[in-house]
């Protein structure tokens, strides 16, 4: 579900007709006196972060002048929650509450229908009030054919004890909150708390609303980043790793940053999993050790050597994790080769200076193993690779035997700019691929013995012509999905052939993400 702020969510509320506190968005304390003048005062200043319970961590706060507006504006831009900066900061007018409602339309999966659930008490916690005050709460399943007309949005008013003319607008509050729900494909749209004020107006005072991934294409108006649940903004890393996953299709890419500003030695780890309970079960293996997850990811559903090298290449433009754990389903169908290659590859361009461990289980594991283990061999630190029948807990214990091993080494991980070296073919032949360019050497390929990379190709595209390696299928064929980017035309060449292949995967924004970072180490 992908997440809108709360400015967000009022902004479509009010073009629903619901009322909301008169306000807006500051990104610095010198905005505060304009919006203070237009609201008037007193004024709630509420960073804008997805969190609960924000007034515990300081991230909502009121004033009575614009001066101590100004200092909680200036307090909260310098905040960070779970780690990340808070950029919006939201200044409204305080509103006089005489009582307290909650909305909210959820889709409930069980019953694959919308849910409309009304309470007439409101305030943080509408589980634990419902679990409370039962009697208080409804809940009004909606025919999607018809949506939900009035008196439905009134008798589930009704059935929480309001009565008169209250009954009647809040009944239209509801009717106008699930048209809000319908028109933007939201997962959940949720006013808490809905404030009945003292001259009798209702008025939402705070808004949360998901959209459904699925449906993020066909609102572009929202400006939403990125079509994913995260607790917070995007980061630049999760962007870059968005922008490989969202047009290609085979199979599955999920990168997310977990934590940020932290130094080496502190224990973090990049993480890399393969398939959801595999990874859960492996990043508690590794909480348990006492390390931390740096990040999350997930390459699985059969993904092509290329994704999971790009996926590793932005695990590892993390500049102070201490480790490399890959691990996740030990009974993969996928052939587990490919994503050693991937890993093999961005493991040589970035001369890995951190230990890894991996563990590869499922189809040709010994085979990924073995390519995984014996190709990394002159890497400055060791890569393991390991099997379905090692435990998460035994690779753990691995991945802190190799850690420690590698503290009296450098304290400082050099960021390796530009992420790859340039290959300069003296005679060179090239095709594109879905994502990226392979180039041949032939220079170095009439020099082959072997021309492994033929007999490595997982499509079988290559064959041998006047001694070099050339295509059997066009260029138009390759590029449309024939080469499935196996990368066997560079890990195997370089391997058991005269390196002549190379396979050129950009990863759209990473350089310039390394540059900024390299510089701040310095």
């Amino acid at each position: 579900m992908a997440r809108l702020h709360e400015y967000q969510g009022k902004q479509l509320l009010r073009e629903a007709g619901l009322d909301t506190p008169k306000g807006r968005v500051v990104h610095s304390p010198d905005e505060v006196d304009e919006v203070v003048r237009e609201t008037g005062l007193p004024v709630v200043v509420k960073a804008q972060a997805w969190t609960t319970s924000r007034a515990k961590q300081g991230a909502i706060a009121f004033a009575d002048t614009a001066e101590e507006a100004r200092e909680h504006v200036k307090r909260m831009l310098a905040m960070k929650i779970a780690g990340f900066d808070i950029t919006d900061v939201l200044v409204e007018e305080k509103v006089d509450i005489a009582r307290e409602f909650y909305a909210g339309v959820i889709i409930d999966d069980a019953k694959k229908t919308p849910l409309v659930i009304f309470s007439s008490i409101g305030g943080s916690g509408i589980e634990e009030i419902a679990q409370r005050n039962p009697k208080n709460v409804s809940r009004t399943p909606v025919d999607i054919r018809f949506g939900l007309p009035l008196y439905d949005a009134r008798d589930a008013v009704r059935l929480t004890g309001v009565s008169g003319k209250l009954q009647g607008e809040l009944g239209k509050v509801l009717v106008r909150l699930y048209s809000v729900a319908r028109k933007w494909e939201a997962r959940s749209a949720e006013i808490n708390p809905l404030v009945l004020k003292g001259d009798g107006t209702l008025v939402a005072c705070d808004s949360r609303i998901t959209v459904d991934d699925y449906a993020v294409f066909r609102h572009p108006e929202l400006n939403i980043e990125i079509a994913r649940e995260f607790g917070r903004p995007p980061t630049e890393l999760d962007r870059i790793a968005w922008a490989v996953e969202k047009d290609d299709y085979r199979g599955t890419f999920y990168f997310i940053e977990m934590a940020r500003g932290y130094n080496r030695g502190e224990g973090y780890l990049g993480f890399h999993g393969a398939g959801g309970g595999g990874s859960m079960m492996s990043m508690d293996a590794l909480v348990k050790r006492g390390y931390k997850i740096a990040n999350f990811t997930d390459t699985s559903g059969n993904p092509p050597a290329s994704k999971v090298y790009r996926a590793a290449k932005i695990i590892l433009s993390q500049p102070n994790i201490d480790g490399y754990f890959g691990s996740g389903s030990g009974v993969a169908s996928q052939e587990q080769f490919h994503s050693a290659r991937g890993l093999v590859k961005a493991f040589w361009e970035e001369n890995l200076s951190i230990p890894a461990v991996i563990r590869l289980g499922g189809n040709q594991e010994d085979r990924a193993v073995h390519i995984l283990t014996e190709y990394t061999k002159d890497l400055p630190v060791p890569v393991e690779g390991y099997k379905k029948d090692d435990t998460a807990d035994f690779c753990a214990e691995r991945m802190h035997a190799l850690i420690e091993d590698n503290k009296g080494r450098s304290g400082k991980r050099e960021m390796p700019v530009p992420a790859a070296p340039e290959f300069d073919a003296k005679d060179p032949y090239t095709f594109d691929t879905p994502t990226g360019t392979i180039v041949y050497d032939h220079a170095l390929c009439r020099d082959c013995k072997t021309k492994i990379c033929i007999e490595t190709c997982v499509p079988q595209i290559l064959r041998e012509e006047n001694d070099v390696v050339v295509l059997n299928i066009s260029r138009d064929e390759a590029k449309a999905g024939k080469c499935t980017e196996c990368l066997a035309c560079e890990v195997e060449c370089r391997v058991g052939g005269n390196a002549g292949g190379r396979v050129i995967l950009p990863v759209p924004g990473l350089d310039e993400y390394r540059q900024t970072a390299a510089s701040n180490q310095e």
